[in-house]
């Protein structure tokens, strides 16, 4: 018999707090009383929110949101710490007046002992020199012996020692344990860093991965002794925890490294050659430089956006410096000196008036010492001459070069901001950029760069927002470059690479809004052009727009991507010309080769029909068509110029920014999409000049 169930009711209380709640029991049961009470929500006063609210130090902010400096996944960790610790010792150096040598060695601190890998039964190992290579690598060696090894291991000791002019001691523990700490934020000048963040970034980064301190030695002179420092970085102040303060009695230069593929012990072999170097009491010092040491998670790959290529890359846009890198895999190459002149040191200018906004000008009229308007723009910006003060001060109605600047409220200081735009400044100077140059860029190119073509071209400084800037572009086109891939792009400010977030750069936007068309090479819509070219291209500025504080692209500026179109619309022109060149002496050769091929059968064929002399029309009609493929004998030396005058010169003809290397592929190149083809198809001939000439 089935038993019978009631359903009771839970009437909700006088505040309606209780749900109605049913509940099935057997016939005889007491039904259990349950019910759930909704909380009423707590409720934030002014006062209770005021107890909470505390400042937060930039260090603790970027503790938390590490990926804005550019630490958000292991392997571009690695990157960015060498790039920062490079960066610093590039700048040191060359404010320092010193030819940079800079060494850099990442040691892994587990992942197991390095093993050679065996490749599986059957298949063949992948050597890098089976790879297309856009960018050499180093000498083509197989970077795989250790993989299995380093590819599993997590934390890793990154080292960089300059030979810069050192840091003096009180300055170590701001340098590099506090953040926005540094000399170049408030200076418009050209140089690689900007904010102030990097180096100490990178340290704290380390510690919060690994718990591990900065190590750093530095030394100013050779009768100078060299300071060590031990160091972490107080993220809730922002200020630098000292716990290693030390001086050394000597300090050993590196030994030098063997470069090539190391074997699997290559590594140890180095560091026991450092031990027996500082043991050595004959062994040569250093007499001044930095070295900073940092312990950090992160992951090490070769290939795209790696250490090897951003070293390659500064190679390129650095020829004075030389880098000496010692990989974790054992791997140890030279990247050597080209140039053995220092780039002139920048000069620090003022800030030009057009790229001052209004809150701006407002503050610097607080703070600034001088008592009447016109000493106070003649000295607070660059280009404002007397006559020019007093145009700007007549043009904002009101004031006069005599206004005290205390006297200067909102509404007259907005006149001010005005008069200023409508009043006709010249630009501001430009001795503050210090361009990498054409012949440099070629040198790098030629350095790190397997083609067969060389072309660079630098614009002259234009002005954004105010700051003087310059665009420099370099193209190098065909030898061992892939032809059946898009072009390389490689981005560069102020002479640092920029590997990562290519599609949110001005430069690449604006290779890709340029018509390539027009210089012999393909381009999908709204691509990359195709093809064997690598397209180098570098900003110069006092302060670059970058898009992040990580430093991964440049801001989109129409006056930037102008400047950056115009440079390579110049450094194509002469691409499109040495393409038709070579492919008009490649079509006479086919056209000298068909002649030749029937020469023998028409002297036969005349030789039946009337008596001649065979042998010596035969030398005739030879003469008649080398004569008229007379281009294909064209030699051009390196520079790029015909060793016999081509019949109608060309742009290349004694251009000193075009380098040519011959290889077996230049005779090859295919046609491009231009409609020129072969003589004797019925379409029109081109010579060096784009200009139509007449058809055998």
């Amino acid at each position: 018999m089935a038993k019978e169930s009631t359903e009771v009711a839970i009437p909700r209380d006088a505040q309606g707090d209780l749900f109605m709640k049913s509940t099935t029991t057997p016939a005889g049961k007491s039904t259990p009383k349950t019910s759930r009470v909704a909380v009423p929500p707590v409720r934030e006063t002014a006062e209770t929110m005021a107890t909470k609210q505390k400042e937060i130090a930039v260090s603790e902010f970027f503790a938390k949101n590490r990926h804005l400096l550019g630490f958000d996944n292991p392997r571009k960790a690695l990157l960015t710490t060498v790039k920062e610790a490079v960066d610093n010792a590039l700048d040191a150096c060359e404010e320092g007046g010193i030819l940079p040598e800079v060494w850099i060695t990442i040691e892994a601190l587990n992942g197991g002992k390095a093993t050679a890998a065996t490749p599986e039964p059957g298949k063949k190992s992948k050597k890098k020199s089976d790879q297309p290579n856009l960018i050499d690598g180093a000498d083509g060696t197989d970077s795989s012996a250790s993989a299995s090894s380093i590819a599993n291991a997590t934390r890793f000791r990154v080292t960089v020692r300059d030979n810069g002019p050192g840091i003096v001691k009180a300055q170590i523990p701001n340098v590099f344990g506090r953040l926005l700490y540094g000399s170049k934020f408030h200076r418009l000048r050209m140089s690689r860093g900007q904010q102030g963040i990097g180096i100490s970034a990178a340290g704290m980064y380390g510690l919060l991965t690994t718990g591990q301190s900065v190590e750093i030695i530095s030394r100013t002179g050779r009768r100078k002794p060299a300071h060590r420092f031990e160091l972490q970085l107080d993220t809730l102040k922002n200020r630098p925890e000292i716990l290693v303060d030390e001086e050394l009695s000597a300090w050993k230069m590196l030994p030098d490294a063997s470069g090539g593929n190391a074997p699997a012990n290559g590594y140890a072999a180095w560091k026991d050659a450092v031990a027996a170097t500082n043991a050595d009491p004959d062994a040569e010092e250093v007499e001044h430089g930095t070295e900073v040491s940092i312990t950090l998670e992160a992951k090490f790959q070769r290939g795209r956006a790696s250490v090897d290529e951003y070293l390659e890359q500064t190679a390129i846009a650095n020829p004075h410096a030389q880098i000496h890198w010692m990989a974790p895999d054992g791997l140890q190459r030279l990247f050597p000196r080209e140039v053995t002149e220092v780039p002139a040191s920048p000069a620090a200018i003022k800030p030009h008036p057009y790229g001052v906004e209004l809150g701006v000008l407002i503050r610097m009229l607080k703070e600034t010492e001088h008592n009447h308007l016109g000493e106070f723009l003649q000295d607070a910006f660059s280009r404002v001459s007397p006559k020019v003060a007093k145009e700007i001060c007549d043009k904002a109605t009101g004031l006069s070069t005599q206004t005290w600047c205390s006297q200067v409220a909102r509404e007259e200081a907005d006149r001010l901001h005005n008069a200023i735009q409508q009043t006709k400044i010249m630009a501001p100077p430009t001795d503050c950029l210090v361009p990498i140059g054409p012949q440099q860029i070629l040198k790098g190119l030629l350095k790190e760069i397997k083609a067969e073509f060389y072309t660079a071209e630098t614009r002259e400084p234009a002005v954004y927002r105010g700051n003087p800037f310059q665009i420099e572009v370099g193209l190098a086109f065909g030898g061992n470059l892939p032809s059946d891939d898009s072009a390389r792009v490689i981005r560069f400010a102020n002479r640092v690479p920029l590997l990562y977030q290519p599609s949110a750069c001005c430069i690449t936007r604006s290779v890709i809004g340029t018509n390539w068309r027009n210089y012999g090479t393909s381009q999908p819509r709204n691509g990359l052009p195709e093809g064997p070219l690598v397209i180098f291209v570098h900003m110069a500025s006092v302060w670059v727009p970058f898009t992040s504080e990580s430093k991964e692209a440049i801001a989109d500026y129409d006056e930037i991507s102008k400047e950056i179109k115009l440079a390579i619309q110049e450094c194509g022109r002469k691409l499109n010309t040495y393409i038709r060149r070579r492919q008009r002496i490649a079509r006479e050769g086919q056209r000298r080769h068909v002649f030749e091929k029937y020469i023998g059968e028409v002297v036969m064929a005349c030789e039946k029909m009337t008596t001649i002399d065979a042998k010596a029309l035969y030398e005739q009609l030879q003469a008649i068509a080398q004569s008229r493929t007379a281009t294909a004998d064209i030699q051009f030396d390196e520079n790029g110029n015909p060793i016999r005058p081509a019949p109608s010169g060309g742009r290349l003809d004694g251009d000193d920014n075009v380098v040519v290397i011959e290889t077996n592929q230049s005779d090859a190149i295919a046609d491009d999409d231009d409609g020129e083809a072969d003589a004797g198809n019925g379409k029109t001939l081109f010579d060096g000049d784009g200009d139509e000439t007449e058809a055998a």
